[in-house]
Parts: C-alpha cells; sequence; structure tokens
C-alpha cells in the first residue's frame, strides 16, 4: 500500500487548482483566469486499488500587499515542510521568471524529493517543450519533470504513477469516499466565489470572500443562505448589479453547480455585505476561516 502527501505550490494562475481537480478526478477546488483565486490549503485526495495520494492545492506565491497576502504565503510554504513530495508547477506559456526563481531558492531548503511540472503544454509546439525544460534543469536538480496539460487530462495518470515510485508504504490516512478534507459549507461558499471571479472585472475578485449563513438540509432539497463580503460599496454596487441582475446572475449559475455537488434541489439567498479593509484585519480574516499559521 503507498499513500502520502503530496503539495502543489507555484506561482499564481500557473493552474494548480485545475490540476489537483484532474488528479482527484472531482472539482475540489475552485479555478478561474484571476490569480490568487485559491486562499486555503485545500486537500483532494486520490483512491485507487493500492495507493492513497493527499494532493495539497496552495494558494499561489506572490509579493503580498496586504496581511491577507502573507497569510496565503505562508500557508503554501507551511505546506512543504510536511508533505512527501513536492510539486513545482509552471505555466509552459509563461518565461521563467524572477517568481520562479524566488521559490526555486526556497525549495533548495527542501529536503524531499521535488517534481518539475509543465503545465498548459497544450498551448505551444512541442518542438518548443524541450528548450523550456532545459532552462528550468539548469536551475534545479528536480527528481522528476513531467509535462502535462491539466485541462486536457494529459500526463495527469503518468503523474500519479510516477509519484507512488516516491511514496512510502503506509496506511490510508482517510476512508475511500473521502474525496477533500473540505467541509460542504466551505465548497459551497467557494463555488459562489468562482462565480463573483468570472462574471466580475479584474478590480472585483481581489476584495471578494464569501460564508455560507445558513444551510438547511431537508429530504428533498437544501435551503441555503450566504455572503458575499467586500472591501468597498462600490464593489458591492457593481456585484449586485442594475436592478440586481448580476447577483442573480451569479446565484442562478451557483445554484446549478451546488445541485450537481449535493445532487438535489437547491434555494439560494445571497447577500452582499461590506466590510472596509477586511483583508487586512485579523479580526475577520480569523472569522472568515484565514487563519494566521505563525500563532499556531
Amino acid at each position: 500500500m503507498k499513500s502520502g502527501f503530496v503539495s502543489l505550490i507555484g506561482r499564481p494562475n500557473v493552474g494548480k487548482s485545475t490540476l489537483i481537480n484532474a488528479l482527484v478526478g472531482y472539482k475540489i477546488a475552485i479555478t478561474s483566469d484571476k490569480a490568487q483565486t485559491t486562499r486555503n490549503n485545500i486537500q483532494g485526495i486520490y483512491n485507487d486499488k493500492d495507493s492513497q495520494i493527499v494532493f495539497v492545492d496552495t494558494p499561489g506565491i506572490h509579493k503580498p500587499k496586504h496581511k491577507l497576502g502573507q497569510i496565503l504565503n505562508e500557508e503554501a510554504y507551511y505546506s512543504i515542510d510536511d508533505v512527501d513530495v513536492v510539486l513545482f508547477l509552471v505555466d509552459v506559456t509563461k518565461n521563467l521568471g524572477t517568481g520562479d526563481k524566488y521559490i526555486i531558492n526556497r525549495l533548495k531548503e527542501v529536503n524531499k524529493p521535488v517534481f518539475l511540472i509543465i503545465n498548459k503544454i497544450d498551448k505551444i509546439k512541442k518542438e518548443d517543450l524541450f528548450k523550456i525544460i532545459l532552462s528550468y534543469s539548469k536551475t534545479y536538480d528536480f527528481k522528476e519533470i513531467i509535462p502535462v496539460s491539466a485541462i486536457k487530462n494529459d500526463g495527469v495518470s503518468q503523474l500519479i504513477k510516477t509519484l507512488k515510485k516516491y511514496l512510502p508504504d503506509n496506511v490510508k490516512y482517510f476512508p475511500d469516499e473521502d474525496l477533500t478534507n473540505t467541509t460542504l459549507e466551505f465548497r459551497i461558499a467557494e463555488l459562489i466565489r468562482e462565480k463573483v471571479l468570472r462574471l466580475t472585472n479584474e478590480e472585483v475578485p481581489h476584495t471578494v470572500t464569501c460564508v455560507v449563513d445558513e444551510y438547511v438540509n431537508k429530504k428533498d432539497k437544501a435551503i441555503i443562505s450566504a455572503t458575499i463580503i467586500v472591501e468597498r460599496n462600490s464593489i458591492k454596487s457593481i456585484i449586485i448589479g442594475k436592478q440586481g441582475t448580476m447577483l442573480k446572475q451569479i446565484g442562478s449559475k451557483a445554484r446549478i453547480d451546488i445541485e450537481k455537488m449535493i445532487e438535489k434541489k437547491v434555494y439560494l439567498s445571497l447577500f452582499v455585505k461590506t466590510i472596509k479593509n477586511w483583508r487586512d484585519k485579523e479580526k475577520y480574516l480569523k472569522e472568515l476561516g484565514f487563519y494566521d499559521i505563525r500563532k499556531e
């Protein structure tokens, strides 16, 4: 029996959440084309007849501009220290930059196998891939280098096969039916936030979070009340939209995905609340689940 923990790290928007969903075969992390979509260390659990791999999806490592950003970086670094293998994910369409080099220098302090995972290979020519592999291999002695396309599920099975060689013989950490460590309420809140990310412009997503206020589970339906939290009234107006049209659209799309997830009818009520500068206020960061790992 092979089992262990595997962390995915990298710069924002390289496709970590898309890859972890492909690895697990289930949507456990939200995705969008906006950087910093992932804000928590989310575990996705892969099971087969002879192995269990617990993948840890981390926030993208970036230069923080507020307390939330500092916490997200620390969560990503923290995940490196407590796993069996680290997957360093890069976007093949982006040049090797200072952000990648910063992470690589941090990886030089890590005493465990590190794989280079080159994502989005569907977007380049095959003859260009070798040059990209060569440029990264000069910066660090990666145990494995595996090209993938997470969105097309290309190379994912090879990655799992290779990972098993590096995992210890162990017992299962989770029952076979478990797909993630996150709560249902967390996943619902994230699905709502995903719709905000996808339906609004670049200014909005970074100032938004979402919490489920109430979840009433009945035999044939679920009644859910949730609040979208923003930093400024101007952002609140954008999310609500003219005569509530944007909020209705967010709610409609979120409800469809929630119904697929829980497999029953959903009645969803959404509210929007302004908490000025919530990303820099420890009180709200704790209440919203962004605990500061430095104090643990």
